[in-house]
């Protein structure tokens, strides 16, 4: 009975993260504003989703969220990473296009 209220409460923050970082893409006006919504709080929703299927799968079978615990690693290490490269890529075709004029 905790463990699913737990789990319900992680579904619900991860959902809230992700809904404000969708909202955060498609309503900032720029583009390095627009950066902070996926790499910020949808990061946080999606680990906070994968986090709670870790919890529901480790309640039931105790070796098989191994998987889960994959996928949020993986999504901490990358997305930091992505987006550092999409600024720095921006930053530089900003700056060609300013010397370019």
């Amino acid at each position: 009975m905790l463990s699913e209220i737990i789990v319900s409460l992680l579904l619900l923050v991860g959902g809230g993260f992700t809904l404000l970082g969708s909202f955060g893409l498609a309503r900032l006006p720029d583009f390095f504003m627009r950066l902070h919504g996926p790499t910020k709080a949808t990061t946080l929703g999606v680990g906070g989703i994968v986090i709670a299927s870790l919890l529901h799968v480790g309640a039931e079978e105790i070796s098989s969220g191994l998987r889960e615990l994959a996928v949020t690693l993986f999504l901490f290490i990358t997305a930091p990473v992505t987006a550092h490269l999409l600024s720095k890529a921006a930053l530089a075709e900003r700056r060609r296009a300013a010397k370019d004029q």
